[in-house]
């Protein structure tokens, strides 16, 4: 625990509380968020049962938990945070190993509000050290944003780059329904595998055409990721591979460390390409780069949705698309784990409607029968869970 620090505008600092069985990660955790004047750590724990016996006492507003640890590992911490309904934002702090993706994932399942990857192959520890800080601090801000009293408004978004005001939000005019669409394009980010979920799980697949998908992700956790929604729904989604040929009914999610753009085929959706060009907004895989390939290859017959998740990536591709005729659906901030993406679409007037996470489904089924001249189908049951294969 470290002294207390430099104070924001109304004299709050950010409570974290680190939780991890390795002293080394601990300490080097602890000096990382205690390097930023707005975060102080004010305790540590080497597993869930220490830790859960902590929080009362230190009253964290947010903790950073590691999946793998002797007496209680972070999902048994993350059951018991949940059956004692306390509600501080859980980041996972978790390793690039398909054991780790697993498990990253069903801690997002049970309420962790997010994820950071520990360091792997980046040649040194001082790089490796900024990738996590740079990984870490905006998700302890961004989270602990909702804790009240915590930090000043104007302090807050300095911190995370995100407006102190609050404009009025309107979605834009609907355009005239094109001809067809041809393929529906995913951007998200914090948050997305949850909400990925929700939507594949009740959208149908006779809408009749492909969806292509960037998740901001590592390597590993985008193939992991794709099985598990293929498992929840009655899609076959893919992480995809260089060349792979676009199919109604099939989702096709960019793989880790890899832009995806789709190229258009004289008949039929076409395909998708990956590269390692430089990452945009940060990211690779990049929503921009995929929402510019699909402006370029369909235009108006494409249909665009922005769903939670920190930064903008995926506002100048939105721009593209609008320009090019096509709709721009935007997830509302209220069902969002972070309104930075949707949000600056939203306030870009690029959104021809902001939903409600369980709304968006049939927003999308919505507009692809009406640009095909169809009657939207009736409500229909949640699919089964299929066991995963």
């Amino acid at each position: 625990m470290t002294a207390p620090g430099p104070t924001t505008a109304n004299g709050k600092r950010i409570r974290v509380l680190v939780v991890d069985d390795s002293v080394v990660i601990r300490r080097i955790v602890s000096d990382l968020i205690d390097s930023d004047p707005d975060l102080q750590v004010v305790g540590t724990a080497q597993n869930g049962r220490i830790a859960l016996s902590k929080i009362e006492q230190l009253q964290p507003h947010v903790i950073t938990l590691d999946i793998e640890m002797p007496e209680m590992d972070g999902l048994a911490t993350l059951r018991e945070l949940r059956n004692r309904r306390i509600r501080i934002p859980v980041i996972m702090f978790s390793t690039l190993t398909a054991r780790a993706a697993a498990a990253t994932l069903d801690a997002l399942s049970l309420g962790a509000a997010d994820y950071v990857t520990k360091p792997s192959n980046v040649g040194s520890t001082d790089l490796a050290m900024e990738r996590v800080r740079e990984d870490l601090i905006p998700k302890i801000k961004a989270f602990a944003r909702r804790a009240p009293g915590v930090m000043s408004a104007p302090a807050l978004s300095r911190a995370v780059a995100r407006p102190a005001a609050r404009a009025v939000v309107r979605p834009r005019p609907a355009s005239a329904p094109t001809s067809r669409i041809d393929v529906v394009a995913i951007g998200t980010s914090t948050g997305g595998p949850n909400a990925l979920e929700e939507v594949f799980r009740r959208l149908p697949t006779s809408i009749g055409v492909p969806v292509v998908v960037v998740q901001h992700m590592p390597p590993v956790f985008t193939k992991i990721l794709a099985d598990r929604l293929s498992a929840k729904s009655s899609w076959q989604v893919h992480e995809a591979t260089n060349g792979m040929r676009l199919e109604p009914g099939h989702a096709y999610i960019a793989p880790g460390d890899h832009h995806m753009v789709v190229e258009r085929a004289p008949l039929g959706p076409g395909r998708v390409l990956l590269n390692q060009g430089p990452p945009e907004n940060s990211c690779r895989p990049s929503v921009d780069v995929l929402f510019r390939s699909v402006a370029a290859a369909h235009g108006p017959a494409s249909l665009a949705v922005v769903m939670t998740g920190m930064g903008q990536d995926g506002l100048e591709g939105c721009k593209l698309l609008v320009e090019r005729g096509a709709e721009v659906l935007a997830q509302d901030e209220a069902t969002s784990v972070v309104w930075g993406m949707p949000g600056y679409v939203s306030r870009a007037g690029l959104a021809s409607e902001i939903l409600a996470l369980d709304q968006i489904p049939a927003a999308i089924e919505r507009r692809v029968h009406r640009a095909a001249g169809l009657r939207p189908a009736s409500p229909r049951p949640l699919p089964e869970t299929r066991a995963p294969r």
